[in-house]
């Protein structure tokens, strides 16, 4: 992979596989500061179609210069995940960002249980986006409030679900694979589903592997860029 000052600026797409801890705001960051210092730029457009949590890991599209006005088209793709559910326990966030609140047993959950379950989550599903959100409410974030223990009336929104695969179950938890149209939230997937498994389930586990036709196993780590940049003379 090749670059130059002026590929940036007219607009390279970046497939960055982001690591685990790291914001998308953070990745942002340090792919901007990288050019800048290489090229010794003082300023250039650089934003990433489509958020990622920070515990969650995989393809990040990162855009520069001109092609940040193409971000929009990236964000309305269809994405791919895989994961894991942990059943018997909920969150407060839907994942492990906070504490288990609540336990139940799963003497009952069954595979043949689970596959009746997975049937009424595949095609057009309503859904409520978690509080530990980044989705702003009356020009707040959503954790925002949820930080300071405060209810908010979150509105739901109808997502696709095109694909939800169980890929590997060995209780207390499942791995998936999930095919959905944009907006999903992964979290919200999992609290929903184990509410009707009537035993709670979160998030343990993310990895983003398709936006659109751009896929994981074509992208780079941070640190591979970073070299590329540096091999340029």
């Amino acid at each position: 992979m090749e670059f130059n000052r002026e590929s940036f600026f007219e607009g390279e797409i970046l497939l960055i596989n982001k690591p685990l801890n790291w914001t998308s705001f953070q990745v942002v960051n340090k792919i901007r500061w990288l050019i800048k210092s290489r090229f010794n730029i003082k300023k250039i457009k650089v934003g990433h179609a489509g958020t990622l949590d920070p515990l969650a890991e995989g393809l990040l599209i990162i855009c520069t210069g001109k092609m940040t006005k193409k971000i929009h088209q990236f964000q309305n793709l269809d994405k791919i995940y895989t994961g894991k559910f942990f059943l018997g326990a909920t969150t407060p966030s839907f994942d492990l960002e906070t504490e288990i609140n609540s336990k139940k047993s799963i003497k009952n959950i069954t595979e043949k249980l689970i596959s009746k379950t997975l049937k009424s989550f595949k095609g057009k599903i309503t859904q409520t986006p978690p509080i530990f959100s980044a989705i702003k409410h009356n020009g707040k974030k959503l954790y925002e409030f949820a930080r300071k223990g405060e209810t908010v009336k979150i509105k739901e929104r109808e997502v696709l679900i095109s694909e939800f695969l169980i890929t590997k179950y060995q209780l207390p938890e499942l791995d998936f694979l999930v095919h959905c149209s944009k907006g999903t939230y992964i979290r919200s997937l999992a609290n929903d589903f184990g509410k009707e498994l009537e035993c709670g389930a979160y998030l343990s586990k993310l990895t983003r592997t398709a936006i659109g036709s751009h896929l994981l196993e074509d992208s780079i780590s941070i640190e591979d860029f970073e070299n590329n940049l540096g091999q340029i003379v």
